[in-house]
């Protein structure tokens, strides 16, 4: 009898082990597949990519930690229409599409779409156009694309930017340096050894505050644009996305996207919305 009790008893553990093997897996899937939105609304935290030194998208106050920008502001806003508080996740430019990927951010403010991008990662309406510009130095006259395509013209841009895809698409025949990075490309300006570089104009008019010598900005005609939007983790339930959409469909509205823009374009980069030119529209 002493032995069939323990037969008995070492089936029920053996059981017992077997189903929480099985559970353990299963609680794990089930929190993998949770949706972004679900995500959200279970713990009240939207996590946002951020990145220091991002002006003026993202920047951080070194003492208190706090953080400042198109991002924060868009961000502190959404999370608001989603019952939600922000949490920030610091990242870069390069990584964030991989940290939406892997879960670590439910959104980044300030992406923009690209086909490789938009096969990994989902993205949102856009959320403004930012229009190109040149940078040139002094002496140079206004020209319009057409006229700056020329194996005459020395263009610089920061390469595999959206600077650079757009000099590839539109200045073919220009002399075109590509650098690591637009500081790179603004020394080779301010050099002498450039005669413009390709800018959107929320780069090129933080630079010229900050350096009034190096040149004059205008934007070429036609206008060109670069969509930016906000990056979202590819999900089966596109609730996020909709949720994301119909937010900015309301700042929009309200004329919230603009104001925040011009808001910290002179908080954060000394550049009034009197600098703007008549046909940027945000």
């Amino acid at each position: 009898m002493t032995i069939k009790r323990n037969f008995i008893r070492a089936l029920v553990a053996a059981a017992a082990a077997t189903a929480a093997c099985t559970l353990v897996p299963a609680f794990a899937q089930a929190q993998a597949q949770e949706s972004s939105l679900a995500r959200v609304q279970r713990t009240h935290v939207l996590r946002v990519g951020a990145i220091a030194g991002a002006i003026p998208y993202f920047a951080k106050d070194p003492g208190t930690g706090k953080w400042e920008g198109f991002g924060p502001d868009f961000g502190e806003s959404l999370a608001k229409s989603l019952g939600a508080k922000v949490e920030y996740v610091e990242t870069t430019w390069g990584n964030a599409v991989l940290d939406l990927q892997s879960n670590k951010i439910d959104a980044m403010f300030g992406l923009a779409p690209s086909p490789q991008r938009a096969a990994m990662v989902n993205f949102a309406d856009t959320l403004f156009e930012n229009t190109y510009t040149v940078v040139c130095k002094k002496g140079v006259p206004q020209k319009s694309w057409e006229q700056l395509n020329t194996p005459d013209t020395k263009i610089v841009v920061d390469i595999g930017s959206s600077h650079d895809q757009l000099a590839q698409r539109v200045l073919p025949k220009a002399e075109v340096t590509r650098l690591e990075n637009s500081g790179a490309a603004t020394m080779q300006l301010q050099a002498g050894r450039a005669d413009c570089q390709v800018l959107v104009i929320l780069l090129a008019e933080p630079l010229l505050a900050k350096r009034p010598g190096l040149g004059t900005m205008y934007i070429p005609q036609p206008v060109y644009t670069a969509p930016v939007s906000i990056g979202l983790r590819k999900d089966t339930d596109p609730g996020l996305q909709k949720a994301v959409n119909a937010w900015l469909a309301q700042e929009r509205t309200n004329g919230e996207v603009r104001s925040v823009i011009l808001k910290n374009m002179e908080k954060l980069a000394g550049v009034p919305a009197s600098a703007f030119p008549p046909e940027i529209k945000f």
